[in-house]
């Protein structure tokens, strides 16, 4: 019988700590890491609190020297911002990991754990991890320093209309808040004729100059103006003024084209309707039901006036009607409406009920428009129009009467309209007596025209009841609520309490 010698195994002995006397594993510093932690302190020069900046206006961070960056809390921009504080003085460690513990948002404090290692005695490696608490403290960006001065500007846009109505400002308002192109700008100002956007900065200004040329039919012009200059380092200090003109013609406006653009446009009548002011000015004539859109440079270069202004449109009743069907028209015609209906209707004016005459002419309405039913037109039969295309016409060629559109009762609309809009916070020169009609035709437009509140944000207004009746439905346009958007409030969210301790 023979034994079998088992193999011989290696183990490794423990030695003891020189300062403690406990045993360990055999380590280059011979000591134990509560020994070596008490002897050596990797941290050393590491600050333990370090401040950073934040700007309660923008909610954004200092980043040295100069920038401004927006992070959330626990992100990783805020992660790297922290870290780039501590880089001068990590110099000599090596960083491992690094994350945060949580702390109160309103606390105004920011804990990092970090955990670093750097090589002490004879070779022997170190891991050590501490906390980093970073104290946020306030100060004031530039940005926001010249917002609050709101009289330091290096770019102004100057919005303008030579127009009677203010429909058009009215929905460029709308796009501006949708687009939210109105947060850099340091002031906004009202006028007589227009807007005045006021920034910071010449990109800021070339943006909203860029949207408001894709959004509205208008020409623009830019100057600039020397404000100093350092001669020795070669710099110039400037003021920049973009000039938008948009073009003078609103929805509802009587326009006469001039015979070659009537032409150019598939041979239209040259008095037509503009329904719809947007990225082109949308034209229907009529006569006919031919429409055609007039882009800006297409009316620079052939420009037209408006005949007639809300104001001069009287009130007629429709005495008969007769719906044209089947209407043939001639060679190069453009495009007809298809939302539209041709009639031929006997009109007499409401002021006039007491006397037997009566106008007769034709309107693209007919698909809203019955016996007895109220319209706004205007009377070219009694009225002195002094248009320079309009005065070389036929007499034949024009209307005795033009329609515009039909008539609501304002009053039952205004109670039954369960949704509002959104304005901008604008400082206003003088306030016209003419606004609050101006602005209740802008919005039954928007009721009546599906195309143009496509781009407009429609809130529901929760403070309004809407209460039924027979009485009330006579056949007016309404917006549905499947369109409307709720308008969230801070107050919906925290309760009346916290919204005010939060605006404390």
């Amino acid at each position: 019988m023979e034994y079998v010698e088992a193999p011989a195994t290696s183990s490794q002995g423990n030695i003891l700590c020189c300062t403690c006397g406990i045993p360990i594993p055999p380590n280059p510093a011979n000591m134990c890491v509560s020994c070596l932690r008490s002897q050596v302190d990797i941290t050393e020069g590491i600050p333990k609190q370090v401040s950073v900046h934040f700007c309660k206006q923008c909610e954004r961070y200092l980043q040295p020297p100069t920038t401004w960056m927006q992070c959330a809390l626990e992100s990783r921009e805020l992660l790297a911002l922290c870290l780039k504080k501590l880089k001068c003085s990590m110099t000599k460690v090596r960083l491992i990991d690094a994350g945060f513990l949580w702390t109160e948002p309103h606390s105004k404090r920011i804990k990092l754990k970090v955990t670093i290692q750097k090589e002490v005695m004879n070779g022997a490696i170190l891991q050590q991890v501490f906390v980093v608490e970073f104290v946020i403290q306030s100060q004031m960006c530039d940005d926001c320093h010249r917002v609050e001065a709101k009289d330091f500007w290096q770019a102004l846009v100057q919005v303008r209309q030579k127009t009677a109505h203010k429909k058009t400002f009215y929905y460029l308002e709308q796009l501006i808040l949708k687009h939210r192109l109105h947060t850099n700008a340091l002031n906004i100002k009202e006028i007589n004729e227009g807007i005045d956007f006021y920034y910071g900065s010449k990109q800021h200004a070339q943006k909203m100059v860029d949207f408001l040329q894709c959004t509205v039919p208008s020409r623009s012009k830019m100057s600039h103006r020397l404000i100093s200059h350092d001669v020795h380092t070669n710099v110039y200090n400037t003021k920049s003024t973009f000039s938008i003109e948009i073009v003078p013609v609103c929805k509802d406006n009587v326009v006469c084209l001039s015979p070659r653009l009537a032409q150019s446009l598939g041979n239209m009548g040259q008095v037509c309707v503009c329904v719809r002011v947007t990225s082109t000015i949308h034209l229907i004539d009529p006569n006919t039901l031919q429409i055609a859109e007039v882009d800006g440079s297409t009316y620079w270069r052939n420009p037209f006036n408006t005949l007639c202004n809300p104001r001069q449109l009287e009130e007629f009743i429709i005495m008969d009607i007769e719906i044209l069907r089947n209407k043939k028209l001639g060679a190069g015609a453009c495009l007809t409406s298809n939302k539209h209906t041709l009639a031929e209707v006997w009109v007499q004016k409401t002021s006039e009920l007491n006397t037997s005459q009566q106008f007769h002419c034709r309107t693209f309405l007919g698909h809203l428009l019955n016996i007895g039913d109220l319209v706004q037109g205007f009377d070219f039969a009694n009225s002195n129009v002094n248009d320079e295309y309009l005065n070389k016409m036929n007499p034949h060629h024009v209307p005795d009467v033009v329609l515009i559109k039909k008539c609501y009762d304002r009053n039952k609309r205004v109670k039954r309209r369960n949704w509002k809009l959104k304005e901008l916070n604008k400082d206003r020169e003088d306030m016209n007596t003419d606004d609050e009609r101006q602005y209740q035709d802008f919005l039954e437009d928007l009721e009546e025209d599906e195309a143009l509140r496509k781009n407009v944000n429609i809130f529901r207004d929760a403070s309004k009841i809407t209460v039924e009746s027979d009485t009330d439905d006579e056949g007016a346009p309404r917006i549905s609520l499947m369109e409307m958007l709720e308008d969230l409030s801070l107050s919906d969210a925290t309760g009346g309490e916290g919204a005010d301790m939060m605006t404390e």
